[in-house]
């Protein structure tokens, strides 16, 4: 699975979910922005043609800002979320975002190496206040070692040969929100132990990597869990997805496919699989049973 996250919005035939183009990627914060319009829009069940005809703004600027391609107005937003009938709350709470610095542009670094439907995701992730994550394959990225994301990168032939160490770096890159004394990131993480003990390298690898997970759930940032097949059944039963918690928007879903990925935006759909974050919770083991399940395997 490629840990770093697809992001290639595919259209669902009856989802609201919104396309991001494989080039000229809006930034994530005007992305989020435009994904509550669209939603205040939907709520109000106007088409964006009677979107257009009731705020006086083009259809094709209106499209623009629902995509993030356009900057956007603080004054647009107003009236568009007024037209809408928002609270003056929710409109104050968007008007304000549309002012603040994009900060996502941290991994330009690595831009010429990291494809343009993966930017965007990487940049919602450096946004997000929150992450839940449940991987049923391999460790979380966000908790790999560089030498076990380097061990998964090597067998990949999604990455280019010489490109795996440049995107190992940005996989370690990833990580340093969760140790940021300003703005760290809130990780919970639910894990198999069919994920813990995968064959990636050899044996000395996988017991360092083990033992930084016992590292990482020492942080005030990191909650580890992990599911065992005696744990009984669960929801999480289509694999991998990720629920992304922001401070002003409201949370988005996230389920990687093969070759891309689809965010879930409508509430009711974000809010199943937070129901489905929450069983697994309840399923697997404690936080201290985890532990010490983790440091039994290590002792094997």
């Amino acid at each position: 699975m490629y840990q770093f996250g697809g992001l290639y919005m595919r259209r669902l035939m009856t989802k609201p979910a919104t396309e991001v183009a494989l080039r000229g990627d809006p930034s994530p914060l005007r992305w989020l922005i435009g994904v509550e319009l669209a939603r205040y829009r939907n709520s109000a069940h106007l088409s964006l043609t009677e979107a257009s005809q009731l705020s006086g703004i083009g259809r094709a600027k209106l499209g623009h800002l629902e995509t993030g391609r356009q900057q956007q107005d603080p004054h647009d937003i107003a009236r568009l979320l007024a037209d809408y009938g928002a609270e003056q709350d929710d409109i104050d709470r968007l008007t304000s975002l549309t002012n603040q610095a994009d900060e996502a542009r941290w991994w330009a670094p690595w831009a010429q190496v990291v494809p343009d439907w993966l930017k965007t995701f990487v940049g919602l992730e450096g946004l997000a206040e929150s992450e839940f994550v449940f991987e049923p394959m391999l460790i979380p990225g966000l908790l790999q070692t560089e030498q076990y994301a380097a061990a998964v990168t090597a067998n990949t032939p999604r990455v280019r040969a010489d490109y795996s160490e440049r995107f190992v770096g940005l996989r370690i890159a990833r990580t340093r929100r969760l140790t940021d004394t300003e703005r760290p990131l809130q990780l919970h993480a639910v894990i198999t132990e069919s994920a813990l003990r995968l064959a990636v390298g050899d044996p000395e690898l996988r017991r360092a990597q083990l033992r930084h997970l016992l590292a990482m759930a020492r942080l005030p940032t990191v909650t580890i869990q992990i599911v065992r097949p005696e744990d009984g059944p669960h929801t999480a039963l289509t694999g991998q997805f990720v629920v992304l918690g922001f401070a002003n928007v409201r949370s988005i879903g996230y389920v990687e496919l093969h070759d891309g990925a689809v965010y879930l935006q409508d509430a009711e759909e974000v809010r199943s699989y937070t129901m489905v974050a929450e069983d697994l919770q309840r399923v697997a083991l404690d936080p201290n049973g985890s532990i010490s399940f983790i440091q039994s395997v290590v002792g094997e």
